[in-house]
């Protein structure tokens, strides 16, 4: 079973930039399907990009062209490179894996963007 560790959180002004960081350990991440969701004050946990063991990406449609999701086998991590960030990208972000009826979530990781 993998397990997650989030990193990259912070404060950013608008239109500035973070990168997130999700840490895999314990099984090998490479056949994995790892993913970004994000949940906002009250609002539901929701996708945010996912990139599949063999690399094809998929995302949200209001982050397209803003946010970047790729992963470094070898070093067991995915990444989210956020740029542009607005006020409504303010929410805990969670990494998380799968394969198959495997799921792992992380523990979260909370970006705000303000000025």
């Amino acid at each position: 079973q993998v397990q997650l560790v989030e990193s990259g959180g912070g404060l950013v002004q608008p239109g500035g930039s973070l990168r997130l960081s999700c840490a895999a350990s314990g099984s090998i991440f490479g056949l994995y399907a790892g993913a970004w969701y994000r949940q906002a004050s009250g609002k539901q946990r929701e996708l945010v990009a996912r990139i599949s063991s063999d690399g094809k990406t998929n995302y949200a449609e209001s982050v397209k062209a803003r946010f970047t999701i790729a992963r470094d086998n070898a070093k067991q991590t995915v990444y989210l490179q956020m740029n542009s960030l607005k006020s409504e990208d303010t929410a805990v972000y969670y990494c998380h894996a799968d394969r198959g009826r495997l799921e792992v979530w992380g523990q979260g990781t909370l970006v705000t963007v303000s000025s």
